[in-house]
């Protein structure tokens, strides 16, 4: 499903992002990342030897990719409302 756009469109009104939404899916691709990074070197001799430490850098990244995605949809609804609808008037 797309996300809405910040502008009206055929007399849509107002639809603010889900910031649980925004937050779930960006700690995704923030697990998804981090495991890329951790798995990347498995070739080379490295594995997982430190596997405790691997797993609280993936869950570190996954809550900074969370809260970056919640602020993104926060910042939108704000913006959305403040200057495109003038709804804080």
């Amino acid at each position: 499903m797309p996300l809405s756009s910040i502008y009206r469109s055929s007399g849509d009104g107002f639809r603010p992002w889900r910031i649980s939404h925004a937050a779930v899916a960006g700690a995704a691709v923030g697990m998804l990342a981090a495991l890329f990074k951790k798995l990347a070197p498995l070739g080379a001799g490295g594995g997982l030897a430190d596997r405790p430490a691997g797993l609280a850098e993936i869950a570190v990244v996954a809550l900074a990719f969370a809260l970056l995605c919640a602020g993104a949809a926060v910042l939108r609804n704000f913006l959305a409302r403040r200057l495109v609808w003038h709804e804080g008037q």
